[in-house]
């Protein structure tokens, strides 16, 4: 049986990026704490129970009477109604109201064997041909390269509408300027096997990769400047507007090709999260540990640099794409994927309501949840992080047509005691505690693989939250999974998770798609293969896929459009979920 996780865990990789890259990154965000003590940074409040400061879920009572509805009683629950999904649509314009996708979801790097010219292959492979970081070297990966239309097949047999997947941009360009052509051949046939079986391909651009010439990890002062074979990366004063030339010249080479086949496409995969994690701690390629610095000016310029890559590939792909692949009037709907958490206020290891501690869970949220997005939204960019874009970037106002939702953890943040004085914040994170770890609500919704505790409603208190800071921005899940051997929860986590999704539709959220992570088995990044998120689990000796309980269920749900009482019953609620065997936290 398993029991609360010991304070001072050290959680998995989400979480520990999550957390202590935002305490290092947040530097100089003191002066959060009294504007967000009354709700959500710069917009109005949530509309009820939301994610925001004054709504955390984690806080006794902050669930509220709308968050005890809906998904009551754990599997097993009696009298659950039926719940129906539209039919698929476009992730943005008005077509796409009403309208639900069923998707999975991958990332080239994580999948692809024969991907020796990504940043990923170099930082972990063994020496002397790489650095050896992380827990394990990429290698083969899952053999998603060589395996790549079995897997459209995969997603054919799932019954989904979509398929969310990236191209690989140093396969395609593995040194600057030069384009294979066969890789280009390769995606093709992988494009024309998913328009055979009527999948629509949501193309993501840059996903936690890069080639090597981008910013090489075995020479992070980059002596001599940029140049073709390193050009610095995003940190470097003259490098990083060349890397953004560079992914935005890649993301037109992929609209141009491939608009014909997609519609909707997603610029950057969880930017907060990547920069922290390669930038801000050292823990991805290149290494570099900028949000730890006394100095954040560097860290601050990467930031910059991120969004301004954003808004070059957003209008690259727009100028490219002049297809209108399904029909709804707009060739290209161009956003981005967010990585979310529900930051709970803690004191003692203890939910907390204490004002201070609210701030503090809010100063996260505000970096985490907002800070990319209002960029966008107010064409401007916040270099106190204080929730005051004071420099102007005109240029940027309005590139983004939809939003991408990325959720999979709960996590505890205190003002007590004040660790980082600057910040007036602790927060759980590695093999430190200082009282802002929490043990999960129930022990069965830890999850020993990432170290992180799995809480339903968190989906729902981010999709109102930012339905009421933004009301005409619509919103997809992009990613949501759970990391098990035990198939039957991976089961429970797609009900939960669609019941949860539903509930903000039925309130007015303007939610339009659910892409479970992951398709199949992946390399996890840093933590390499360890953690399992698969609908299809991948043997590592041979590559063979198999189906689960979850892809079972799925399948079922997405064939049918409809969450059954029965399957409601069986998988759904707020209740137990089934134990990982042999876990204790």
């Amino acid at each position: 049986m398993m029991t609360a996780p010991r304070p001072g865990r050290r959680p998995a990789l989400r979480t520990t990026l999550a957390l202590f890259g935002a305490l290092g990154a947040l530097a100089g965000l003191a002066a959060l704490g009294t504007a967000c003590e009354g709700g959500s940074l710069d917009g109005p409040a949530p509309p009820g129970g939301g994610g925001g400061a004054a709504g955390m879920a984690g806080a006794p009572g902050a669930q509220g009477a709308q968050g005890a509805q809906g998904a009551q009683g754990g599997g097993g629950a009696p009298g659950e109604a039926e719940i129906t999904f539209g039919v698929p649509g476009p992730l943005a314009t008005d077509a796409g109201k009403g309208r639900f996708t069923f998707g999975a979801a991958t990332a080239a790097t994580q999948i692809e064997d024969q991907n020796t010219s990504t940043d990923w292959h170099v930082w972990t492979a063994p020496p002397p041909e790489g650095l050896g970081r992380g827990e394990a070297f990429v290698g083969e990966a899952v053999r998603g390269y060589s395996k790549a239309l079995d897997d459209v097949g995969l997603v054919a047999d799932l019954n989904l509408d979509a398929y969310r997947f990236s191209v690989e941009w140093a396969r395609v360009e593995p040194a600057r300027d030069q384009v294979n052509d066969e890789a280009l051949a390769h995606y093709d046939a992988v494009f024309e096997a998913l328009a055979a079986r009527g999948i629509r391909p949501v193309l993501t651009v840059h996903h936690f990769a890069s080639p090597v010439w981008v910013d090489d990890p075995r020479a992070p002062a980059c002596p001599g400047g940029p140049g073709d074979q390193n050009l610095c990366g995003w940190d470097h004063p003259e490098g990083g507007p060349l890397v953004v030339e560079e992914l935005a010249e890649h993301a037109r080479l992929l609209a141009a090709r491939y608009g014909k086949y997609v519609d909707d496409w997603a610029t950057l995969n969880e930017p907060i999260n990547y920069l922290l994690a390669s930038y801000g701690l050292g823990s991805f390629p290149p290494g570099k540990q900028l949000a730890v610095a006394a100095d954040l000016g560097p860290f601050l310029r990467v930031l910059r640099n991120y969004i301004d890559a954003h808004v070059a590939v957003y209008r690259a792909i727009k100028e490219a794409d002049t297809v209108d692949a399904d029909g709804d009037g707009v060739a290209a709907n161009v956003g981005f994927t967010l990585s979310v958490a529900t930051w709970a206020p803690a004191r003692n290891n203890a939910p907390s309501l204490d004002p201070a501690d609210v701030a503090a869970a809010a100063r996260l949220s505000y970096f985490y949840h907002y800070f990319f997005v209002e960029a966008l939204r107010q064409g401007g960019f916040d270099p106190e992080l204080d929730g005051s874009p004071t420099e102007p970037h005109p240029e940027w106002q309005d590139a983004l047509d939809w939003l991408g939702v990325q959720y999979y953890f709960r996590a505890g943040v205190s003002a007590q005691p004040p660790i980082f004085p600057t910040l007036n914040l602790v927060a759980c994170f590695e093999a430190f505690d200082a009282g802002a770890c929490l043990p999960p609500s129930d022990p069965t919704h830890f999850v020993p693989a990432m170290g992180y505790e799995y809480y339903e409603p968190g989906i729902y208190d981010i999709l109102r939250d930012f339905s009421g800071r933004w009301p005409d921005l619509p919103l997809t899940v992009t990613e949501s999974g759970i990391a098990t051997t035990v198939e039957r929860r991976r089961a429970e986590h797609v009900v939960r998770s669609l019941e949860q999704i539903a509930r903000a539709r039925d309130e007015g959220v303007d939610v339009r798609g659910y892409f479970h992570w992951s398709l199949v088995d992946n390399f996890e990044w840093a933590l390499g293969f360890g953690p399992r998120f698969g609908l299809y689990s991948v043997d590592r000796a041979t590559y063979a896929r198999a189906p689960t309980e979850g892809s079972a269920l799925l399948t079922a749900i997405a064939g049918e459009r409809r969450l059954t009482p029965a399957q409601r019953a069986t998988y759904g609620g707020l209740g137990p979920m089934t134990p990982e065997p042999g876990a204790s936290p």
